[in-house]
């Protein structure tokens, strides 16, 4: 049975190495490759494979914090604009209601005001018109004869007082 799986794992290996030389070969073709390749940067790190496998591993190491970091400027930027906006609502909210109520008390106190306004103008008229009502020789209505007459005339009626008076 060892027997049996050991030219099946041979096939698998050669099938795998014919795979990766295809891929190594497209890559080798590819024309971005190639461009780079014959850069200075891509002849300096040709010359210098230690260099280059070094920056290959720098680079795949890097790629997962990097990646990370970027994850996190992401949700943070998210977090943030969904907490501005949560906050702002809040805000908005807050002070939507405060001004209702601030409304509704100036609606209140207006209300009161314009009442003591009106209650007091009444007031001070009726005052005024009976303390600083016009004479009667002013006013010369119907009435003004009925009101002089009373006025003049005293409370009991004696003959003998009108004779005595000048």
């Amino acid at each position: 049975m060892a027997k049996e799986d050991i030219p099946s794992a041979s096939k698998d290996l050669q099938e795998l190495q014919r795979k990766l030389s295809l891929l190594i070969e497209s890559v080798q073709n590819n024309s971005k490759v190639v461009a780079f390749m014959k850069s200075p940067v891509g002849q300096y790190l040709d010359h210098h494979p230690f260099a280059a496998l070094t920056l290959l591993v720098f680079v795949v190491m890097s790629a997962v914090p990097v990646g990370f970091f970027l994850l996190l400027v992401v949700l943070t930027s998210l977090a943030a604009f969904v907490g501005v906006m949560l906050l702002e609502g809040l805000v908005i909210s807050v002070g939507g209601i405060a001004l209702f109520c601030v409304l509704c008390v100036l609606g209140f106190v207006s209300l009161s005001v314009s009442g003591t306004i009106i209650v007091s103008y009444v007031a001070m008229s009726s005052l005024i018109n009976y303390w600083f009502s016009p004479s009667p020789a002013l006013y010369r209505g119907p009435r003004a004869d009925h009101l002089l007459s009373s006025r003049n005339r005293p409370l009991t009626q004696n003959p003998s007082d009108d004779a005595s008076r000048p």
